[in-house]
């Protein structure tokens, strides 16, 4: 354990000298956050709707109860409703991604919460999708939302206090903090998390974690160098020599990198939380989560690039372009919402979506620990198949 602790600090105390390493892991990601802060201001006056686009298919339309869960639906921050005819349409629609999530409410379901058997929405949605998913738990609220008040009115009005419908709508009106269940017959992801209000909107939303991830990915640069320089200046050949094992040195590495990336998002999350009044902390347990798997990720993809790279140049130039690939694709300048499903799926093949994704989910749609379990998962999917490659790449070069 010593001799990884000791490369790792070794490998920060260069890092920190280069002055590059302040610019574009602190400087720039607070610069570039407020610049995409005032261009998404300057675009939120207009039209665009960026909630979640969710198909609703109203069977029982002649109930009121099913009518007051389209009217609680409607009035979410995080879906939008587009009412639809038929079962084909729906379902056609979700599977070639025009909507996140489709609801159908079957026929006599109004009078059946009222009898204390409530039949079950059909919810159809992809949980692997964090659209998806992210619209089930919103379906999961209302629906929960109004069960509980239903039952509230229920208690009332056989009190003789008020009319039912007095006090449902007495009850609508004061829960604000609603726990989540339903079961979902198209889905077999538990959802199960108190819900709570969206959080309220913010034009640094998306730029804070945008840029966060795409200056920690520049940041890697320095990172690579220093790999480099470690085999330019035959540092590598004499460590080998010692009893210091291959694995130690790629772990001091890594190590050093993680630290590095890490502490940079420890810190522009508090600038997000304390200056640009971002709620990270709303989720402090879904937020840790997300920032250490992302922070593993893109430090295995430093280490990548460092053992791949043959001169400081190169290393340079890899972390760069896979700044430029991973933030444009990934959805770190435009959120992927607003390009075509297409796209959508395009990004998801990179580990910065997952990671917007996970931020997203508790910054913009007010979502909590469960709604950052798959993309974290995903993270530290690529984490360890960067690393996996990273091992062999160093191994052969080693032995070179």
């Amino acid at each position: 354990m010593l001799p990884i602790l000791d490369l790792a600090s070794k490998d920060l105390l260069q890092m920190l000298r280069d002055r590059k390493t302040f610019l574009f892991l602190l400087l720039m990601p607070v610069a570039f956050t407020l610049l995409f802060g005032f261009i998404f201001n300057g675009t939120a006056q207009t039209d665009t709707d960026a909630r979640l686009p969710v198909g609703l298919l109203n069977q029982d339309q002649a109930a009121p109860l099913s009518l007051e869960l389209e009217a609680l639906l409607s009035s979410s921050n995080v879906i939008r409703l587009e009412f639809y005819e038929d079962v084909a349409t729906l379902e056609e629609a979700v599977i070639d991604q025009s909507l996140a999530a489709a609801i159908i409410i079957p026929a006599g379901y109004g009078d059946s919460l009222q009898s204390n058997l409530p039949l079950k929405l059909t919810v159809i949605a992809d949980p692997a999708v964090p659209a998806g998913l992210s619209a089930q738990t919103e379906i999961s609220v209302a629906a929960s939302r109004l069960n509980r008040a239903i039952h509230t009115a229920q208690v009332i009005a056989s009190q003789g206090r008020a009319s039912f419908d007095a006090a449902l709508h007495d009850a609508l009106t004061a829960w604000q903090d609603p726990p989540v269940h339903l079961a979902l017959t198209q889905s077999q992801t538990a959802l199960a998390e108190p819900g709570e209000p969206p959080a309220p909107a913010n034009n640094f939303a998306h730029s804070s974690p945008g840029m966060i991830l795409q200056f920690a990915i520049a940041g890697l640069l320095t990172c690579a160098q220093v790999i480099v320089s470690e085999r330019k200046n035959r540092c590598l050949q004499r460590l080998l020599t010692t009893a210091t094992s291959r694995v130690q040195i790629l772990l001091g590495h890594y190590l050093s990198i993680f630290l590095l990336i890490f502490s940079q998002f420890a810190i522009l999350i508090l600038f997000g939380q304390f200056v640009l009044k971002l709620d990270y902390f709303a989720h402090p347990l879904a937020t840790l989560l997300i920032a250490l798997t992302a922070a593993l990720c893109i430090s295995a993809l430093g280490l990548l690039i460092g053992v791949l790279s043959k001169s400081e140049e190169q290393a340079v130039t890899y972390a760069l372009i896979c700044m430029f690939i991973l933030a444009g694709v990934g959805g770190a300048w435009v959120p992927l919402e607003f390009t075509g499903s297409t796209f959508q799926t395009i990004g998801h093949l990179t580990p910065l979506a997952w990671a917007m994704d996970g931020f997203k989910n508790i910054l913009v749609r007010g979502l909590g620990l469960t709604s950052v379990l798959l993309p974290a998962a995903a993270l530290l999917g690529y984490a360890i198949l960067f690393l996996g490659l990273s091992t062999w790449r160093f191994h052969r070069s080693a032995s070179a």
